[in-house]
């Protein structure tokens, strides 16, 4: 049950009805929400709603649950750990069990996600000297979303060990906390003291954080249906499908909408669950901030996945001394946060060579602002040059990301670097869609907030046609089937 599909806002606008009938009460709103967040969650298993009233074999559908009891029982252990440390008074007590919580986290992660990159990699070293590894694959079934369950897991076992979360949760709000269906699968990351707190509190939404929240799911529709999809299908998905069909600089081209497409894409989820979120009373920290505008590497990621970023930042990156020890320890830091963040993505050595060749460019800032000092207030040339280099890495370290394995890339890369003119597979449509996107990137944030001011100030029935207007205009612009977002790969 994809977030821009027609069946998710017929599912939202149900569910919205019962919350707000049911408000008052703890309980049955609770249960209502943890209710809704397990049937998405299902969904994403692609267990047909007929199964559970006998339209699948007893069997198949126990092996498609799979990945839903196993992420019950991790959240199971998880909060009966998390309990056990706020009962007890005993420092290394305390300390043993939120070490059983990561390792059981991490454990969990690596055995479903990485196991069989450790077999292929095994293999095809020691293969070659005669070794025989497990030729078969594992085979085995990945929870939808563990990488984003064990990252929330983690943030709630440390902030309780840290004192800035509560462990006075019921099992409800455990599991709630990590289902709750805006962000079920990708994010943002919220933690613990941002949502966990507030489902005892009886919850309240005004006529203005209503309109902003779905002026909010507005552009994030805009965002995934318009751009990003019409930029995948149009030209990033032909020109990496066969790079050696196109001309060098149609391959850049496609470079750069890749860049694009995968923020639009992103960005438009994080506003539809920002937004999805608001309409329940609840407030999710922003997970973008129009992060192609940054002057270098270390504001880039302070402006994308922020969320995430900032979760790499407190629960490894200071954790293994952040910028307090010595610049060679700093620089280590630096690469083993983002070869860790880069594996994160997925189980597969290219990620790891991405997250590598942007540990090196952040190292390489930091030594240069150690030699030279940080210009606190740089002019506009030394602006947009930096603007520029930030945005050129980071579009040429998309490829790997997108080609299906090093050697498509290494394919990508040769033909874009080939000189090979010409443009003519890039139409007016495609050319259209960037300059939409770049523009509106680029524009001032104060624009958006007029935008939905004006919004807010219109009449009731005024905003019900901007809506179903709209909702035409996505309808004519956007691809005809409903493409996935693209980070779910991740």
């Amino acid at each position: 049950m994809l977030s821009h599909s027609l069946q998710y806002v017929v599912f939202v606008v149900m569910v919205f009805a019962l919350y707000w009938a049911v408000h008052r009460h703890y309980w049955p709103r609770m249960l209502l929400l943890l209710t809704a967040s397990l049937m998405v969650y299902v969904s994403f298993l692609q267990v047909p709603l007929l199964a559970f009233v006998g339209g699948m074999p007893p069997g198949a559908l126990i092996v498609k649950l799979v990945p839903l009891f196993i992420f019950l029982a991790g959240v199971t252990v998880d909060h009966l750990l998390v309990k056990g440390m706020g009962r007890t008074e005993r420092p290394g007590l305390r300390k043993l069990l939120v070490v059983l919580s990561i390792v059981s986290n991490l454990g969990l992660l690596a055995g479903f996600k990485y196991l069989e990159l450790l077999r292929r990699t095994v293999s095809s070293l020691l293969g070659p000297w005669g070794v025989e590894v497990r030729p078969e694959p594992f085979h085995l079934l990945l929870p939808v979303g563990l990488s984003f369950f064990v990252f929330q897991a983690i943030s709630y076992t440390v902030d309780v060990y840290r004192g800035k979360a509560s462990s006075e949760h019921s099992f409800v709000e455990h599991l709630l906390y990590m289902l709750f269906f805006p962000r079920v699968v990708s994010g943002p990351i919220v933690r613990a003291s941002e949502l966990m707190a507030h489902f005892r509190e009886v919850p309240t939404l005004s006529s203005d954080d209503g309109n902003k929240a779905l002026f909010r799911i507005a552009v994030g529709l805009v965002k995934k249906l318009v751009i990003a999809d019409v930029l995948g299908s149009g030209i990033v998905d032909p020109v990496f499908g066969s790079p050696h069909a196109y001309s060098s600089a149609e391959c850049a081209v496609a470079a750069v909408a890749y860049t694009l497409e995968l923020y639009y894409d992103f960005s438009g989820y994080s506003d539809i669950a920002i937004g999805v979120a608001s309409l329940f009373g609840f407030k999710f920290p922003e997970n973008f901030a129009r992060p192609y505008l940054a002057k270098n590497l270390f504001e880039f990621w302070n402006r994308w996945h922020m969320s995430l970023s900032s979760w790499l930042r407190d629960y490894l990156y200071i954790p293994l001394g952040g910028n307090r020890r010595s610049k060679p320890r700093v620089c280590f830091n630096l690469m083993m946060v983002m070869v860790l963040g880069g594996l994160w993505h997925g189980a597969d050595w290219r990620f790891a060579v991405w997250g590598a060749v942007h540990g090196v460019a952040l190292c390489g800032v930091r030594c240069w602002w150690w030699f030279r000092g940080k210009q606190q207030e740089p002019g506009p040339v030394r602006v947009g040059l930096g603007m520029l280099a930030t945005f050129t890495l980071v579009v040429l370290t998309r490829v790997v990301f997108r080609a299906p394995d090093m050697a498509h890339a290494g394919e990508f890369y040769a033909r874009m670097l080939a000189g090979i003119p010409g443009l003519a597979n890039v139409g007016p449509l495609m050319w259209s869609m960037l300059a939409i996107a770049i523009i509106a990137h680029a524009v001032p944030m104060k624009v958006y907030d007029l935008a939905a001011l004006t919004f807010l100030k219109m009449p009731a029935p005024a905003r019900a046609v901007v809506l179903v207007l709209l909702g035409l205009g996505i309808r004519q612009l956007s691809t005809l089937e409903t493409r996935p977002y693209v980070y779910l790969q991740f």
